[in-house]
């Protein structure tokens, strides 16, 4: 199967299996783990932070900075379709306390107006306002990567208020790749910073988040509570260095495979796709429902990933019309070829 659902599947590179077999470990819970923390100061040292903690999930370091940032009872700015309020379960309310405060935009980047109008007064009826969550890439959005200026100008909005700005930049590397600079840029001006290594960098599991020292030592005790902690995970972290030595440079070469696929793709008249919204590596595509007549009280996006399965392809619905397919390392020029002709077939049939 040519897997495009996400850059989630990838499996370990061979030089990570040797490294997680080969990884000098002791007990991470007490902090006593050599390969996390050399992954940790590694991870420090590219965003430009004081100190770093190894998570399982992006989710867990997302909603670690969430908790940190808020109190019960507060508000969180963010983006309608952003990853922290569609897909991390209600986390923010069910750990937190906290309630999304969502911004619709027309092409997933926030206007700081639109950041300023949406914090609440300082008064006593009103619910306080205590965080900015941005998003960097931007997943449903088809990968939109955030520039250091736009991120520069909302977090002044965000600051001049005294809120928090947490950035989700689960593939900011994918950003930086696309911009022409550095993951310590495009996060400069954020007050913490979670990054996967388990996406486009193809480790198998873990994240990262970042901040300075005080932010960190009390995040190692959320992760604690929200039961992250973890023992001898130096076989995990040790992958994570692969990922970050070895597999950051070649991210342009998903980007370059994720634009001909859409080049290919928005030349289907069933499909519409500006190929102008694609930048890194995730495609996101609407169905034009006028192609699609009911048919077995399956949804047009539905039939469409279940076609392409048919044929050897998988691939994400997103609601009734709209589909993603992701580019990672395990996909070649062959691969997107092949995509492309089951997606011909599929809306021929």
């Amino acid at each position: 199967m040519i897997d495009l659902r996400s850059d989630t599947v990838t499996r370990p590179t061979p030089a990570m299996r040797r490294a997680m077999a080969d990884a000098e470990v002791g007990d991470d819970v007490y902090g006593e783990d050599p390969t996390v923390a050399r992954l940790e100061a590694l991870a420090a040292e590219r965003l430009g932070r004081e100190a770093a903690i190894f998570v399982p999930t992006g989710t867990m370091g997302n909603q670690i900075a969430v908790h940190l940032h808020t109190r019960h009872g507060s508000e969180v700015i963010i983006e309608a379709r952003g990853h922290i309020f569609n897909f991390e379960m209600g986390a923010m309310a069910a750990l937190s306390g906290t309630l999304p405060r969502p911004i619709a935009t027309p092409a997933g980047v926030m206007e700081p107006a639109q950041v300023e109008a949406a914090i609440n007064p300082k008064v006593s009826y009103r619910t306080p306002t205590r965080l900015l969550c941005l998003e960097n890439t931007h997943n449903l959005w088809s990968g939109l990567p955030m520039t250091a200026e736009r991120t520069r100008a909302l977090a002044a909005v965000a600051h001049r208020q005294a809120l928090k700005v947490h950035l989700d930049g689960a593939r900011i590397h994918n950003a930086a790749a696309a911009l022409g600079t550095t993951a310590k840029e495009l996060a400069r001006d954020c007050d913490s910073v979670m990054f996967c290594l388990s996406k486009g960098l193809a480790a198998p599991v873990g994240s990262m988040l970042v901040g300075d020292t005080d932010f960190i030592v009390e995040a190692r005790r959320v992760r604690k509570v929200f039961g992250g902690g973890m023992r001898q995970v130096g076989v995990l972290a040790a992958a994570g260095l692969v990922a970050l030595t070895e597999m950051v440079d070649r991210l342009p070469e998903d980007h370059a495979r994720a634009r001909r696929l859409t080049e290919g793709l928005a030349e289907l008249p069933a499909i519409d796709l500006d190929p102008t919204s694609v930048q890194t590596n995730i495609v996101v595509f609407r169905l034009r429902p006028e192609h699609f007549p009911s048919r077995d009280g399956l949804a047009p996006a539905g039939r469409f990933v279940a076609g392409m399965k048919e044929l050897g392809v998988l691939c994400g619905a997103f609601g009734g019309f709209e589909v993603r397919m992701v580019t990672h390392y395990e996909i070649d020029d062959g691969a997107i070829e092949s995509a492309l002709a089951a997606a011909r077939a599929t809306l021929a049939a």
